[in-house]
């Protein structure tokens, strides 16, 4: 082999090494509340919370967590990652078995205190993916993280109290993806709760050519948009769209974003310019509707879901809402829209939570009702499939009561199995 070849066989190989690098060098993490200490976050030596390892995290990199709470590194209730990484929870605390959603739940929260972070719970900004991101197996409960406005723990505030040493009531959710080109992320078997965004509970953007798979998650009692999909590429011919599926997840009691607020309160929205599949989900009981595609994102599959007790509409284009019977005569942007239903159905949330979601005095109630047009809106219909007496009811000019806290036990019966054997998450 002549020298020039050998040179040219080393260059080669040396870039092939060099590009595959992330990949090759990716490194496995695991975290403990229970036994970890220090930072080398190995299986026998695991670090105590993810927090404490961020600066450690490498592109491809996954982070094992063990049961537990956990509230950030030094308490703040945040944690930003800038890299492409997984994120996998539920485990026992040596790593034997997994149980996310039963004996080993591994719990994201924080503790409101007013020198804490208001950021979303978790924020992976991927950039480039040399892996898939991840986030497998987490509850999200941003209920220790609210302030509300007595113990009862009935009304959020949105503003903090300095004498008291809490923060507001963060106006962020549970998770924030960023994928950058040609990524793809999966976010997956998740429980989300009492989180209060102006935009998504779990939020997940795309840029040029980016896939996403939103799937299996469970995301009960939250403001803003319970699944709010989003780009980062303006395409000017309709190419390199970020990709989206939705499927089999459960989105209930998504509340606008405050109680005289025109906004929020959708079990699922998505920008204009993304591609969209979702299926095999249900949608329910959001203030104002099921799936809000008010920018008109075009040439979107919603087929197989379940539409239940929406206030306004169960699918709006602009502002055109749509109920299920007519979607396929009325939405012009639906791909395919076939075997959408609405039908009473029953939801095993808490009892105590139930009774109050079932008695809350609305604002603006009549004016909803006047502008309905869903199915299985009405106040006793809700009451019915949440296993309440049905009652005569009225409108208060005020609100006493507004995303009051859920407790995991209480939210978690709804997503265990799916409705009708089809429609929605199961126990992962």
């Amino acid at each position: 082999m002549s020298l020039l070849h050998r040179t040219i066989r080393r260059s080669t190989l040396t870039l092939a090494l060099v590009l595959t690098a992330p990949t090759a060098l990716a490194a496995e993490h695991y975290v403990s509340i229970g036994r970890g200490q220090g930072k080398d976050a190995t299986k026998e030596k695991p670090a105590k919370d993810l927090g404490n390892i961020l600066a450690k995290l490498q592109p491809g990199d996954t982070v094992h967590i063990a049961e537990g709470t956990y509230v950030s590194r030094d308490e703040v209730g945040s944690d930003s990652i800038p890299v492409a990484v997984k994120i996998i929870g539920g485990y026992a605390d040596n790593f034997s078995k997994r149980d996310p959603w039963g004996a080993h739940k591994t719990i994201f929260a924080g503790t409101g205190a007013i020198r804490g972070s208001t950021q979303y719970r978790l924020i992976i900004d991927a950039g480039s993916c040399p892996s898939e991101v991840v986030v497998d197996g987490i509850v999200f409960d941003n209920g220790p993280r609210n302030h509300y406005k007595d113990g009862k723990e009935l009304l959020i505030l949105r503003t903090a109290d300095a004498q008291k040493g809490r923060n507001a009531t963060p106006e962020s959710g549970a998770l924030k993806m960023d994928l950058g080109a040609g990524c793809t992320g999966l976010v997956q078997n998740n429980v989300v709760l009492n989180t209060a965004p102006t935009g998504g509970a779990i939020q997940v953007k795309g840029g040029k050519d980016a896939r996403a798979t939103v799937r299996n998650n469970l995301v009960v009692n939250n403001t803003g948009e319970g699944i709010f999909v989003q780009s980062s590429w303006k395409s000017r011919d309709g190419k390199g769209l970020p990709q989206f599926t939705v499927d089999h997840n459960t989105v209930l009691f998504s509340w606008k974003h405050d109680p005289i607020a025109t906004y929020g309160g959708n079990s699922l929205k998505l920008d204009q310019e993304v591609g969209l599949l979702a299926t095999d989900n249900v949608f329910a009981f959001g203030d104002y509707g099921g799936v809000d595609n008010i920018k008109k994102a075009k040439g979107i599959t919603l087929k197989n879901n379940l539409f239940v007790g929406h206030r306004q509409y169960d699918y709006r284009e602009f502002n055109t809402s749509v109920k299920v019977s007519e979607l396929q005569d009325e939405a012009d942007e639906l791909k395919d829209s076939t075997g959408n239903v609405s039908k009473t159905v029953k939801f095993p949330v808490g009892e105590r939570f139930a009774k109050l979601y079932a008695a809350r005095k609305e604002v603006s109630r009549a004016e909803v009702d006047a502008k309905a047009k869903v199915s299985n809106s009405g106040a006793n219909a809700i009451r019915s499939m949440l296993g309440l007496p049905l009652q005569a009811g009225g409108v208060a000019m005020d609100a006493d009561t507004f995303l009051p806290r859920i407790q995991v036990d209480e939210a978690l019966p709804a997503g265990l199995a799916p409705y009708d054997g089809v429609f929605g998450c199961k126990k992962p």
